[in-house]
């Protein structure tokens, strides 16, 4: 994937001037060898310039790291610290950034060699807030230099999440289809978390798409899709004009990022899509996301963003389904309820016509999309993706603005069920712990769209920082609560 940010973490020391500086010194080397004893040096910077006790250490410590190629901070307390010198770091410091503290080792050394560094950590988040500075802190941010070190490898695909999101660009085709507009795109809060977004007509598009005709790289672009349908490969006359658009895609990426680094795409798919460039987009969607270049279907602005999200996160492939159909009682009776420890509301079925990359489908074929072909041609809707989602681990989740342009997300953690969903698309049977209650109270109530992002594991602890340090306030971020924490509008007596 190499549409995703590589994050380098500089580790920066700080200490207060009425403490030993050894202190910072030598915790900050433990540290740093914890992290490559068990993670590796890839990834990380020790800023060996200085200690930051001043401001003036400060600059010397952001010119070093900026020189060594940093786009992450991890401001380290050996001890109590400087407060303003140490807040200063992640002022002036252009990405996300995590403050840690050291613990103390011994008992036998709590006279010279204690840090107070526990104690400093609550100087430092105040003086955080004085100065409006966004930063990262762990849920207990203070530890030994292997607990530490872990924090800083769960600090990685959240810096990747913000480092990803302040050089992304998200180009658009077309208005949304018609009664569609639960996937309204405010687009005001995509300026203020620092993306971009390009909206063009879909006609541009297609002028694009038809200025590919003869491409000679699409023989190449067809084997490629060959290979990888394999059997499923149902529809091989459509395969060259596949390619032509894949390439139209890639080719408009590459003109159009303009100083941003990264895209990610919401396509137009329907209604006139398909009878005028002669097929469906949705397997080239499936390529281009597994390719790290999300695209989300029916003009999805935060749909799309919410899978770069995740694909920054997770490293991986990720999918936007429609929350969409009940899971029937017969299959629950046959195939869930003796196996699982779900009950039936807890499960149901996620589904789009076919934009699931194929390495994250038990079986696929590339065929026609049923749907469409009910009031088409069918010729013209051939290039759907249809299979079921591999079983596993998943979190689904959204960032959305609303319709009044206030941030909003909801993660919830659950499974793809090992279940045979006896139906056509690109579709699972999932649950998720009191599902029930999270549609009712979450989905509906928070007036969310059908629409949600799929990562293919247990990715809420990243996620929900991510969202929380980009500005989604805390009674906003939702998440699927246990039985034992109602709801705010959840009738107690029901």
């Amino acid at each position: 994937m190499n549409n995703l940010p590589q994050v380098k973490v500089g580790i920066v020391a700080v200490s207060r001037d009425c403490f030993p500086e050894s202190l910072s010194v030598n915790r900050r080397k433990a540290l740093v060898k914890a992290y490559a004893d068990k993670y590796g040096m890839d990834g990380i910077y020790e800023c060996p310039v200085c200690i930051v006790e001043s401001e003036i250490h400060m600059v010397q410590a952001l010119e070093d790291i900026k020189k060594a190629g940093c786009n992450a901070l991890c401001v380290y307390l050996g001890n109590f610290g400087p407060e303003i010198s140490e807040t200063l770091l992640a002022k002036h410091f252009d990405g996300p950034a995590m403050f840690i503290a050291a613990a103390e080792e011994t008992q036998n050394d709590l006279v010279g060699g204690r840090g107070d560094a526990y104690c400093g950590m609550l100087n430092a988040s105040y003086n955080l807030k004085l100065r409006n500075i966004k930063a990262y802190i762990p849920e207990y941010p203070v530890g030994t230099a292997e607990e530490c070190a872990d924090m800083i490898n769960e600090f990685m695909p959240i810096a990747r999440a913000i480092v990803g999101l302040s050089d992304l660009k998200i180009i658009s085709f077309g208005p949304r289809p018609l009664n569609f507009l639960a996937c309204n795109a405010p687009i005001k809060q995509l300026y203020n978390i620092g993306v971009e977004i390009e909206e063009n007509s879909e006609l541009d598009l297609f002028e694009a798409f038809k200025k590919h005709e003869g491409d000679e790289r699409i023989p190449a672009k067809v084997k490629e899709m060959e290979a990888e349908l394999g059997e499923g490969n149902m529809k091989p006359e459509v395969l060259p004009k596949l390619a032509q658009y894949e390439l139209t895609l890639l080719d408009w990426v590459e003109a159009h990022r303009g100083y941003r680094k990264y895209v990610a795409i919401a396509g137009k798919c329907w209604p006139a899509f398909q009878t005028q460039f002669g097929f469906v987009p949705c397997y080239v969607n499936s390529r281009l996301t597994g390719m790290g270049i999300p695209v989300s279907c029916e003009v999805d602005i935060y749909g799309c963003l919410s899978e770069f999200i995740g694909t920054c996160v997770s490293q991986d492939a990720v999918t936007l389904l429609d929350i969409n159909n009940t899971v029937p009682a017969d299959m629950y009776n046959e195939s869930i309820k003796d196996q699982f420890s779900y009950t039936h509301n807890d499960t149901f079925m996620g589904f789009h016509c076919g934009n699931t990359n194929t390495k994250k489908l038990s079986f696929c074929s590339m065929k026609y999309q049923m749907i469409m072909a009910r009031t088409l041609p069918e010729e013209v809707t051939q290039g759907t993706l249809e299979g079921d989602i591999v079983p596993g681990d998943i979190t689904f989740y959204r960032l959305q603005s609303t319709a009044d342009c206030k941030l909003r997300a909801y993660i919830a953690q659950g499974e793809v069920i090992p279940v045979a969903t006896k139906s056509f698309g690109s579709i699972g049977v999932f649950a998720i712990p009191e599902m029930q209650r999270f549609y009712r109270h979450v989905l509906i109530e928070k007036n969310y769209p059908h629409h949600g992002a799929v990562a293919f594991g247990h990715f809420g602890k990243a996620l929900y920082e991510v969202f929380k340090y980009i500005g989604v306030p805390v009674e906003d971020l939702n998440y699927n609560q246990p039985k034992s924490l109602p709801y705010p509008t959840e009738n107690p007596f029901a």
